[in-house]
């Protein structure tokens, strides 16, 4: 059966879906009763950016089943588009969403990615909030490159746990390279790439609060939160603006491979 996907635009090459959380749920919850495999990136402005420079990424993202607006500047370019209902789709607030829908519909979860511990800490606290949670399985890969061994062992794990949902956070571009490679070989109808979600609902890493996020700053809090790690990421955005600018009037073309 061909679901039907959300509407796409062009941003700097990369189709993002003009979707809200409500439309993301209802697609989600499409793949999984029909178990085709997607996989979706959670995309800010950085990761816009980050296929500028890397072109190979591209298609990786233009692949995915959804690729959502996480990042108020990603929701507010999608609404002068015309497309009004547009919301942000960010990463920590789809992972509660998708518990929370779970426990109706009986969806297992697997947790892959985050420091050694904090998966524990994740799910612990996922289970506190949404009692009855299925949680099938978790892994945390090693932060360099993986033996063709434990690949092997990872792939078997996974498809023996039989989850619905596949929760992979291990930052960006690592996590979309790696649902790419693995969509079609794990047997799972949905992954998502949520990077920094497990760290803020592990409780390990502190969120901006909700203000500060619909103002379009989170940016600055994260960036005041973890300068060292995050500053050459944001010092990126007014490139993006510039570029931007630069394809709304015309200028450059940024075809979507």
């Amino acid at each position: 059966m061909n679901i039907q996907q959300p509407k796409r635009e062009n941003i700097l090459g990369v189709g993002v879906s003009a979707i809200n959380m409500q439309q993301a749920l209802e697609t989600i919850h499409a793949w999984i009763t029909h178990r085709k495999p997607h996989y979706v990136c959670v995309t800010p402005a950085h990761s816009i950016m980050a296929c500028y420079h890397d072109p190979g990424l591209r298609p990786i993202f233009n692949r995915s089943g959804l690729t959502t607006p996480d990042g108020m500047s990603i929701v507010w370019i999608l609404r002068l588009l015309g497309h009004k209902h547009v919301k942000r789709v960010y990463g920590p607030d789809l992972m509660h969403a998708l518990c929370q829908t779970s426990i109706m519909h009986g969806y297992r979860h697997y947790f892959y990615g985050g420091a050694p511990g904090l998966v524990d800490d994740l799910e612990d606290r996922l289970k506190t909030a949404y009692p009855g949670l299925s949680v099938v399985g978790s892994h945390t890969p090693p932060f360099g490159s993986v033996s063709q061994e434990e690949e092997e062992w990872i792939k078997d794990h996974i498809q023996a746990a039989k989850p619905d949902i596949l929760w992979v956070g291990i930052s960006s571009p690592r996590q979309e390279i790696w649902m790419a490679e693995h969509v079609e070989i794990l047997n799972v109808p949905v992954l998502i790439g949520v990077g920094a979600a497990f760290d803020f609902l592990s409780g390990r890493k502190k969120q901006a609060p909700r203000w500060i996020q619909r103002s379009g700053l989170e940016w600055l809090y994260r960036l005041a939160s973890e300068p060292k790690r995050l500053w050459r990421r944001y010092a990126q955005y007014p490139h993006f603006l510039l570029l931007l600018l630069a394809q709304v009037m015309g200028l450059k073309k940024f075809p979507i491979e």
